[in-house]
């Protein structure tokens, strides 16, 4: 085999090995009803529509998106979807802005007070895949837990950490507020945390984090050296795979007490044959950890299974209440969640 060839080979490898891996990222679509043909088609229409809409304010379910990417935020599409998802308006934002204030007016849209959660889902998600943690925490918590959507492949972090200020400032003042982030979306949090008020930053009370890139992501490095694939990488995948060192300086180790539960078998070997070390087939243990962590919790759970683990759900419930996680072994004898 002659240079040339070797080289195009080795290259043709790696495109392979990330196009493998990528789809490991992307989300599997979970549904909360009978797999029917009607239910798999607004399925599939959630997971589209949130790769181009970011929530900009959040009461309970009902929220007012713009779609990512307008050119001009005044002019920017925007609408207001209720708990079942349905549009119940649509238009620039100042005419959204207007109806959701009538509908909080009205009695609509129900009043929200008190301590609040916010869950932030990962790379290439939407909502839906954060909704078995946020269904546990709602039974658990004396809070109200929201879920903050974001388009994460049509904006970068800064601009996501942007929006996730906009909804925060919309919240009721004074009110204790928490995180609970899955994989890319601790970046977001951790980024907005940079930009935060001394007001909102008063407010914090606790984060926990579920399989965080916090050191960057193997994966992504692998994934830079793909010839020609700069081109094709855009909004927050390309600050993991291109722009890592140039992001990394602008995202605050939490100013609150944070927890991190990270995915892997305890063993060298982890879940993927990818990776070096243990780790959860997307993220590697060593990848989770960041300095000031008040805690840390090792579950046998895959990355994209966290939200859905009973235990990572009932570790999750009590840090948010105690600051710690569970003092038992139960963790390690889980069998893995697919």
């Amino acid at each position: 085999m002659d240079g040339v060839s070797l080289t195009a080979g080795r290259a043709s490898a790696r495109l392979v090995r990330f196009l493998l891996t990528w789809a490991m990222m992307w989300p599997v679509v979970s549904l909360r009803a009978e797999p029917s043909a009607d239910n798999w088609l607004a399925a599939m229409r959630r997971s589209r529509e949130a790769l181009e809409w970011t929530d900009t304010v959040i009461r309970h379910d009902w929220r007012l998106q713009r779609r990512t990417g307008d050119k001009a935020p005044a002019l920017a599409a925007c609408r207001i979807l209720d708990p079942a998802d349905g549009t119940v308006r649509a238009g620039t934002e100042a005419e959204c802005r207007q109806a959701f204030a009538a509908l909080e007016t009205d009695g609509t849209i129900p009043r929200q007070d008190g301590p609040t959660v916010i869950l932030l889902h990962g790379l290439g998600e939407g909502r839906d895949s954060m909704r078995p943690l946020a269904d546990h925490l709602r039974t658990s918590l004396d809070a109200t837990v929201i879920l903050f959507g974001y388009a994460s492949v049509k904006a970068d972090i800064e601009a996501h950490g942007r929006a996730l200020a906009e909804v925060v400032a919309g919240l009721p003042p004074g009110h204790p507020l928490s995180f609970v982030g899955h994989s890319l979306g601790n970046l977001v949090v951790r980024r907005w945390m940079s930009l935060a008020t001394p007001a909102d930053v008063a407010r914090l009370e606790r984060m926990v984090m579920l399989g965080p890139p916090n050191q960057g992501s193997q994966l992504a490095r692998m994934a830079s050296g793909v010839w020609g694939l700069s081109g094709y990488v855009e909004g927050a995948a390309r600050d993991l795979v291109f722009n890592w060192k140039e992001v990394a300086p602008s995202l605050a180790v939490p100013p609150c007490e944070f927890g991190i539960v990270a995915g892997g078998r305890g063993d060298a070997a982890g879940y993927s044959a990818l990776l070096a070390g243990d780790d959860d087939a997307i993220v590697c243990v060593d990848e989770t950890r960041l300095p000031g962590a008040r805690d840390f919790l090792l579950v046998p759970v895959h990355h994209a299974a966290m939200m859905r683990s009973p235990v990572v759900q009932r570790a999750t419930a009590e840090f948010l209440e105690q600051g710690r996680f569970p003092d038992r072994a139960e963790p390690q004898t889980e069998a893995v969640a697919r």
